[in-house]
């Protein structure tokens, strides 16, 4: 006994010893790289006992002045402190200051003056900034809710309001911001609202984004969300209750956040016939405001206002838009219990293509993304057109892809269309619900969403469907300089920016779909995949809260695959370095009388023959004797193997020695493509774990019934193997990445 107990300890200890010294291997836990489960985050992924949130309800009246572009607005905030600890001030994210004066972003842009530069460019080339724009808040006052001023300090796109007293667990704190700021032109400056001006009818289309003061996240990761807004990494939000007003002229429709209170003070009787209809109608879009309504108005342009109201319930944020432009469509969808009902606005300028294909787009990723997901919560949907854009808030997106002039469109335009559509419906789910940091991590929402609109178009557009978000369609950006990339874990504006889009977008759906496809299979993560959803909506989760989820729900290690895909800059390149063919020798061969060392399980250990790398199946098999096991190998065992038993089994079979390198660094599952004499096929899969004791190296044994004539890696394109010239056998000359680059998607 004391003899094994040692054993056991010293075995002990060089495995800890291993470890440590190869902490850093590729199939190594994450470990202390993700933070400590606790009571509010736990191991498994899921909120913790004591999990809490911050809230906060708005209510707001804005205006805005069509003539001046002018936004004036009044705000009342409640303010919800459930945190286990007082707070002496809040924090609230004033983003439009991302375009006054001395802001960091400009302060930090960088470029370089080139000869020839066309004007429209020159801010995004060289980060001259010509324009008399003077953008950013005027934040007239801040007060409590009995009048008095409370005490504010603005730092660049944040405002801190000091409080009267502590703001202790359990209570609320009311306060109210009057403000303004005049909206900005969208073709001059790359903001996520602003308006566009229509010179031929001398009318404009607004989107209001980031138009309020809103509360910044307080939570149990961080305490206040802290990183300014430079205009790439996006937002972290609290939800809450919204009721707003606004004032717009009288032949505006207006789209936003929530559901319309006062449609019979803001509507025709016509209109408001047409809009219930709506409600009620499934099989194609109800037009409310027609596009001759529409052009007609765009002749008169009323001088009175209107005010429309919306109530929007639990939502992370509220975004608006109006126009006299617009045409009106909608129709009811059914997911679940529920009939949201998708509506589309649009200029003339967008058909007859949006007439065709909005609303239709916002049903498809209604419907896709539930099934996915949680059941679409909320009783609207909008999408409204604007030019060149894809924006998304809670129950409205901004979305571009125009026709021509004459109303013809390229299938280029279609798909953009249709895909930015389905991609900015679908950020309802990822993040306005499932409400991760974007300011943080991009992937989070971006990712997660690409790959959920990958998917809708792979179900409900197949002859739209192309390689974004795909293995395929990422293998460009991974095979590219590594020394100019940064891993997927990187804060949002920290990525450079012509590498945002693969590396926050396409790369994390590329991977989830590699996950999908080969890693896990399609029943156990989608399965997972609707846990994470169910667990964290309407919450914050973390990436730790992700990883860990799916691993829970799957009882899949996943771990060697994030810090792959997501905490390094390798990709896949698996080369099929040598290839092997042996046939058992049909001879009996008493191991006393021939002097070869064998191991158990070790077929070719016999095998004496050349070893240098084969270049094709010319040669034929190779000999390998198989030797009548020693007496000596069956230690205290006291049956005996059927050596010629063995052998039988063996006869004729075809068996391959196969050689894989590593060459990528980034460990992955091997998928074999065998073909056989006879013009037969077979995939074969072999999980990622085959590399967890060599990461470079692996060679693996295969018995085949019949004869292989040709073997091919990742047949299917569905590894991201990014050089697959080095995948087949007999050798290929021709990459496949070659072969990709001619391909129409």
């Amino acid at each position: 006994m004391r003899f094994v107990i040692l054993g056991i300890a010293v075995l002990c200890a060089v495995n800890i010893q291993a470890q440590q010294q190869n902490w850093k291997g590729k199939f190594e836990q994450l470990g202390e790289v993700l933070p400590t489960p606790n009571s509010y985050r736990t191991g498994s992924g899921s909120p913790g006992p004591n999990y809490w949130q911050q809230r906060a309800d708005y209510v707001i009246n804005v205006e805005v002045d069509d003539k001046t572009q002018l936004l004036t607005g009044s705000e009342t905030i409640t303010y919800y402190n459930n945190a286990p600890e007082a707070l002496n001030f809040l924090w609230l994210q004033l983003d439009q200051n991302v375009f006054g004066p001395d802001n960091m972003t400009d302060k930090t842009e960088t470029g370089a003056v080139r000869d020839s530069i066309p004007a429209a460019f020159l801010g995004y080339v060289s980060g001259i900034t010509v324009s008399d724009y003077k953008g950013g808040y005027t934040i007239k006052s801040v007060k409590d809710a009995g009048g008095k001023a409370l005490p504010y300090v603005i730092n660049n796109t944040m405002m801190r309001v000091n409080l009267p007293a502590p703001l202790k667990t359990g209570e609320k704190f009311t306060f109210s911001v009057d403000w303004s700021y005049k909206e900005y032109n969208r073709q001059v400056f790359n903001g996520r609202g602003g308006y566009e001006f229509f010179p031929e009818d001398g009318n404009y289309v607004y989107t209001f984004a980031q138009w309020f003061p809103r509360m910044c996240v307080f939570d149990d990761y961080e305490g206040w969300q802290n990183k300014q807004f430079l205009g790439q990494g996006e937002f972290a939000l609290t939800f809450g209750d919204y009721k707003v007003r606004i004032t717009v002229p009288s032949d505006h429709i207006v789209g936003a956040s929530g559901v319309l209170q006062n449609a019979k003070e803001v509507l025709t009787p016509d209109q408001i016939q047409k809009f219930e209809t709506a409600k009620r109608t499934f099989d194609k879009p109800v037009i409310i405001v027609s596009e001759e309504e529409a052009r007609a108005k765009e002749k008169t342009k009323s001088t009175k206002k209107s005010t429309w109201e919306f109530h929007a319930e639990n939502v992370r944020d509220f975004a608006f838009a109006h126009s006299r432009k617009f045409i009106w469509d909608a129709q009811a969808v059914k997911v679940g219990n529920k009939t949201p009902l998708a509506q589309s606005l649009y200029p003339k300028e967008g058909n007859p293509l949006w007439g065709k294909e909005s609303t239709k787009a916002i049903k498809n990723a209604l419907e896709v993304y539930s099934e996915r997901t949680i059941e679409y919560p909320y009783p609207v949907a909008y999408s409204v057109h604007t030019a060149n854009q894809g924006m998304e808030y809670p129950m409205i997106c901004f979305n571009g892809g125009r026709p021509n002039k004459d109303g013809t469109y390229s299938q280029q335009t279609l798909f953009s269309t249709v895909m930015v559509i389905v991609h900015e419906v679908g950020h309802n789910f990822f993040p306005m619900i499932i409400n991760s940091d974007e300011r943080q991590w991009s992937w989070m929402d971006e990712g997660l969403n690409t790959f959920l609109e990958k998917e809708t178009m792979r179900v409900r557009y197949p002859e739209l469907a192309g390689t974004r978000g795909t293995p395929k369609g990422i293998v460009p950006f991974m095979k590219g300089d590594k020394s100019q990339m940064r891993p997927v874990m990187s804060t949002s504006d920290n990525i450079r920016p012509n590498e945002f889009g693969p590396n926050a977008y396409t790369k994390p759906s590329a991977a989830l779909t590699v996950l999908r496809e080969t890693v896990m299979g399609p029943e156990l993560f989608d399965r997972a995949f609707k846990e994470y959803a169910e667990r964290w909506a309407f919450k914050h989760p973390k990436p730790a809260d992700f990883f860990r989820t799916m691993e829970d729900a799957s009882a899949v290690d996943l771990d060697w695959f994030w810090k792959g895909w997501f905490y390094t800059t390798d990709n896949v390149d698996i080369e099929l370095a040598d290839v092997k063919w042996f046939k058992v020798k049909n001879e009996t061969v008493d191991p006393e009388k021939k002097n070869v060392k064998t191991k158990k399980g070790d077929l070719a250990a016999a095998n004496t023959a050349n070893t240098s790398p084969s270049k094709d199946f010319s040669n034929g098999p190779q000999d390998f004797t198989l030797l009548n096991t020693p007496e000596s190998n069956y230690g205290e065992f006291k049956s005996k193997v059927d050596d010629n038993g063995i052998r039988e089994k063996l006869r004729d079979k075809n068996i391959y020695e196969l050689k894989f390198k590593n060459v990528g660094g980034l460990v992955t599952p091997i998928v074999i493509e065998w073909t056989y004499k006879d013009g037969s096929k077979e995939i074969e899969r072999i999980p990622a774990e085959i590399w967890r004791i060599n990461e470079n190296e692996v060679t693996k044994v295969f018995v085949k019934s019949k004869e292989v004539v040709n073997i091919v890696v990742d047949p299917n394109a569905e590894l991201a193997d990014v050089e697959t010239s080095n995948n087949s056998f007999p050798k290929n000359t021709e990459s496949k990445f070659d072969q990709f680059k001619k391909d129409k998607n």
